[in-house]
């Protein structure tokens, strides 16, 4: 039997959070995009961003090419020209909040669902992600998702495949992002952890406890190449995509939102953390304390202990396209979703 926490600490809890969303209201800041509204059928991508500059011509191409209209970025507090870059696009909302991130992330990230995208598909990307699925250039996005109402699903889980070149980390530092996308074309998968998706084991379990699955065989993963190379236990799996209706709780934890139906099959998001110069964005993390978990102290600890630093090993595979980590089961196949692109192919 689970023991629910005394009186006392929970009374003590609900004033907490209540402080805390309030600091939030207050905090929240509007920037740009008045009269921001999105139509019905279109995807909102939901972005929280500080200092993203370095990817944001590369981020706008592939997410346009994916068929997003409508962007709503939460800010964190840039410095580099992000927000002003950003008002020269189409199609985007801004929000402030500069508060610390491992304070309020969930909230920040709740935001813009709330704000702007009740009763539609919210799509959750960093900028140094590609969100990726099998018919992304036929099916298209709203194909996807139509694929997902079919069947009264509200959200679709992803693993994350940490890209990286083949040379050392301080070798590539000065490449620009499209250049490293270019550049960055191997992946490990030797060592990542998998777990049920309702195990007990995992960390979060309590937020995932209200969701349902329409495949048993989804599944949480963690390590990967970062934890054989740095120690992180960091998680690899997200549901980026969700349709944020009545209930549903969007974001309360960086990769996931709660009370959603899971679709019967997985996409991919190529994750481009090691671009540009990680060890500087690292430093500047581990000194303002916002990440919560660490793993930028101990990123940054074995950078600065090994120069010549690589994520390659004889374990490294070349990227060629998603089809082998469906064959290797890293993704999950669906029968159903193969029908559903047969019936539409051209």
């Amino acid at each position: 039997m689970i023991q629910r926490p005394p009186l006392i600490a929970r009374i003590r809890n609900r004033v907490q959070q209540f402080l805390r969303r309030r600091r939030f209201a207050r905090a929240v800041e509007h920037v740009h995009g008045a009269d921001f509204h999105v139509p019905e059928g279109e995807v909102l991508a939901i972005v929280l961003v500080r200092d993203g500059a370095y990817y944001l011509d590369a981020f706008f191409d592939y997410y346009r090419a994916l068929g997003i209209r409508n962007f709503a970025f939460i800010d964190n507090g840039s410095t580099d020209g992000t927000i002003e870059r950003i008002q020269q696009q189409e199609g985007c909302v801004i929000d402030r909040a500069v508060l610390p991130l491992a304070q309020y992330e969930d909230l920040m990230r709740g935001y813009p669902a709330q704000q702007y995208g009740r009763d539609r598909w919210c799509l959750y990307v960093d900028m140094d992600e590609q969100f990726d699925f099998i018919g992304r250039e036929t099916l298209g996005l709203k194909g996807l998702t139509a694929y997902l109402e079919e069947r009264g699903e509200t959200a679709l889980m992803a693993q994350m495949l940490e890209m990286f070149p083949r040379a050392p980390l301080a070798a590539v530092k000065g490449m620009t992002f499209p250049q490293a996308l270019k550049a960055f074309v191997q992946y490990d998968i030797s060592t990542v952890q998998t777990y049920d998706y309702h195990s007990d084991e995992i960390e979060f379990s309590a937020l995932l406890a209200g969701n349902r699955l329409s495949n048993a065989a989804l599944r949480f993963y963690f390590g990967g190449v970062r934890g054989k190379v740095f120690g992180e236990a960091c998680c690899l799996t997200k549901h980026p995509l969700i349709f944020n209706a009545e209930g549903v709780i969007p974001a309360p934890h960086p990769h996931l939102s709660q009370n959603v139906v899971v679709s019967d099959m997985t996409a991919l998001i190529r994750h481009y953390k090691f671009a540009g110069n990680v060890a500087a964005r690292d430093a500047a993390t581990t000194q303002s304390g916002d990440l919560a978990h660490g793993e930028d102290a101990a990123r940054l600890e074995v950078l600065e202990a090994r120069e010549d630093l690589s994520l390659h090993s004889e374990d490294a595979e070349v990227w060629t396209g998603l089809q082998s980590l469906y064959e290797r089961g890293f993704l999950v196949h669906s029968d159903a979703y193969a029908a559903f692109l047969a019936e539409r192919a051209p």
